[in-house]
């Protein structure tokens, strides 16, 4: 028969080595404090700890997709917008991201969101609408700065979407549609302007010659009766009335 005392001691032995061992996965780091004190990095593998005397965190070294929450922005001309956004960091120095920061994923999500609303609130809507991936990395290199103290690499940062309210969107609609009428009478103008310069061109080349005016004329008899029309109307040049004065006289 086994004695009890044997049994007792493989079983404490057995319960401080499940208590002792650890796996630490390749992706996967173990923060050790030793009785409160950092004591170094574990991982990956196998890692024996003291029980009770030892502590170990771990901490994901996996990039970490951060979904940054709806944020109402004013923008620099007063616009009311709704932005969010996601960003990308990953954990570089385990010791900092647990020591020097409590939660360093809630501490993250939080300046995210502040960074968002500080930079976009600096800018116009058309700027947001329109320079999109420069200030996705404005953020990222703000975000980055400050991360850097907690041994965190923000790797990038997406702005997914801006929407505006209902009444904004009809505004912004009518003054697309505005300037496309813009656009289309400057275009009119600038063909009437080189049209009227063109005729100009042709009446001082005609004044220059009075055969080129006879053959003009020529030339329109010649195109209105190949019209199908039953009437006829002949142009009468000015030069015909001076020589029907010249003749009265």
């Amino acid at each position: 028969m086994i004695p009890m005392t044997l049994i007792y001691t493989l079983a404490f032995i057995v319960v401080l080595l499940a208590l002792s061992i650890r796996i630490i996965r390749e992706y996967d780091r173990g923060v050790v404090f030793t009785l409160g004190r950092f004591t170094g990095i574990k991982g990956p593998g196998l890692i024996i700890l003291i029980p009770g005397i030892q502590q170990m965190v771990r901490v994901d070294l996996r990039t970490i997709v951060l979904d940054v929450p709806t944020q109402d922005v004013i923008s620099h001309d007063n616009v009311s917008v709704h932005v969010n956004a996601v960003v990308y960091f990953r954990v570089l120095d385990p010791e900092k991201a647990i020591i020097q920061v409590e939660h360093f994923y809630d501490a993250t999500s939080q300046l995210a969101q502040t960074t968002l609303r500080s930079v976009l609130g600096q800018h116009e809507l058309d700027e947001m609408l329109a320079e999109r991936d420069r200030l996705n990395t404005d953020i990222q290199s703000i975000l980055d700065k400050q991360t850097d103290a907690w041994g965190i690499k923000i790797s990038n940062v997406e702005i997914k979407h801006i929407d505006l309210d209902e009444n904004m969107t009809r505004a912004i609609a009518k003054q697309a549609e505005a300037e496309r009428e813009r656009r289309a009478k400057v275009i009119h103008a600038q063909g009437e302007l080189q049209a009227s310069q063109a005729l100009l061109e042709a009446a001082n080349i005609l004044s220059q010659n009075p055969q080129s005016i006879q053959l003009r004329y020529l030339q329109t008899l010649s195109d209105i009766a190949g019209e199908k029309t039953n009437s006829l109307v002949f142009p009468f040049p000015i030069e015909f009335s001076k020589i029907f004065k010249t003749s009265e006289g």
